[in-house]
């Protein structure tokens, strides 16, 4: 009896919530580490400076891929993906975009679409720092999953994965590993 509850409740998660993996400024490359840590989440979202066309299709054939584009970004990934997108994940509406600031100090785009959309969940990448801020005033969750690549000035690739569960944003773990 046990085992039916179990099964029945494992089917009723897997149906009622979503496993996410954020990563950011790729720049061409992916650390192996990635595909562990994101195994069992059903989406990758990639908020841009993905660097190449296999990053977009190793990422395609691992999992479920929502990106956007970055300002290192060619016209080829450009053609791929928008420059920012809005979509509801649960009932959680997200909106990512590369370049967008952070609580307090949002770019005038992004302050525009905050405004107008309202979403739940606002994640950009492009500062290679990794974030995670309330914004009270806008009622929203902020996420900069830092840098998931060896480009740039940070010391420590991070990326990071967490549920959405109905309304709840939940479970962030992030992974941190040294650049080499």
């Amino acid at each position: 009896m046990q085992l039916i509850d179990f099964f029945t409740l494992s089917l009723y998660e897997s149906i009622t919530m979503q496993r996410i993996g954020l990563i950011s400024d790729t720049h061409t490359y992916l650390h192996p580490k990635i595909f562990d840590f994101f195994k069992d989440c059903n989406q990758i979202w990639h908020a841009g400076d993905i660097g190449s066309i296999e990053v977009i299709d190793n990422l395609k054939k691992f999992k479920e891929l929502h990106a956007v584009y970055g300002n290192i970004d060619d016209y080829k990934i450009r053609q791929i993906f928008n420059e920012n997108l809005i979509f509801n994940c649960e009932n959680v509406k997200v909106y990512i975009t590369h370049i967008g600031g952070y609580p307090g100090n949002y770019s005038f785009t992004a302050k525009e679409i905050i405004k107008n959309e309202k979403p739940d969940l606002f994640i950009s990448g492009h500062s290679h720092i990794l974030k995670v801020i309330y914004d009270k005033k806008n009622q929203l969750l902020h996420i900069n999953p830092g840098a998931a690549g060896k480009s740039g000035f940070h010391h420590v690739i991070t990326f990071l994965r967490f549920i959405i569960d109905g309304k709840e944003i939940k479970d962030l773990e992030i992974m941190e590993l040294e650049r080499s």
